[in-house]
């Protein structure tokens, strides 16, 4: 094994370990906007550090860079759509 796929390894790996942690998250917190905050940054920490793994072991340079947009594009939507949802949830509960 090369250095490069021990690398991914171990960053495929802490992406995994964050998206556990969301879920736990999302199962243990009590309410609503806990539950939100955890999904959004550790799924997104998750995602970047799969995809940061997975670059070295891309075939050319566009499917590297198609793995960046698409955290980028996670990135955007993940924040809108929290955003959009504890608003909602906030003013709900007044």
């Amino acid at each position: 094994m090369t250095l490069l796929h021990l690398f991914s390894i171990a960053a495929i790996s802490a992406g995994t370990f964050f998206f556990f942690a969301g879920t736990v998250g999302l199962l243990r917190f009590p309410d609503s906007l806990t539950r939100l905050h955890a999904l959004a940054k550790a799924d997104n920490l998750g995602l970047g550090l799969v995809a940061f793994g997975l670059i070295p072991l891309a075939e050319n340079t566009l499917s590297a860079l198609k793995l960046i947009v698409i955290w980028a594009l996670v990135l955007l939507a993940s924040a809108s759509t929290a955003q959009l949802i504890g608003r909602s949830l906030r003013r709900g509960r007044k």
